[in-house]
């Protein structure tokens, strides 16, 4: 199309794009699953496709439940049916890629780079490695070797 080569910002995710990434929504787990990976085939109004990858690992994350503390000599009262420390809780966080070409293993493969330096805390930014991955040169299949 004449839109070709022109990408426009995001400014926020639908929610339709949400349900997407997390199609049984987007709840707290007791245990941290393995990751997933999945790519889905979207068609836009012009009857364009688009390959939507998604990776989804489950990060821990602090228990919202308020912890009282006594305050200024208070003695706190306490309550025998009531754990001391909260469960740990597992949030699903997802990586999603959004392309015009049919390439999952590129994909697969791209966002489990990225998720592994997230997970390793690794020295490198993970904006140089995604611009690194964005302006990477790929060659037309069976053009000049």
């Amino acid at each position: 199309g004449s839109g070709a080569g022109r990408t426009a910002p995001l400014t926020a995710i639908p929610c339709p794009f949400l349900q997407f990434c997390q199609p049984s929504g987007w709840q707290l787990f007791t245990e941290r699953n393995p990751p997933t990976f999945f790519v889905a085939v979207l068609t836009d109004i012009n009857s364009e496709r688009h390959y939507c990858a998604c990776f989804t690992f489950w990060e821990a994350v602090e228990s919202a439940q308020p912890q009282s503390h006594p305050r200024n000599g208070e003695e706190e009262e306490e309550e025998p049916s009531s754990p001391v420390q909260p469960a740990q809780l597992f949030a699903p966080k997802s990586l999603v890629l959004v392309s015009r070409l049919d390439h999952a293993e590129v994909f697969r493969n791209s966002l489990g780079l990225i998720y592994t330096i997230y997970v390793d805390g690794l020295s490198v930014s993970l904006e140089n490695v995604i611009g690194n991955l964005l302006t990477c040169t790929i060659p037309i299949t069976g053009g000049a070797q």
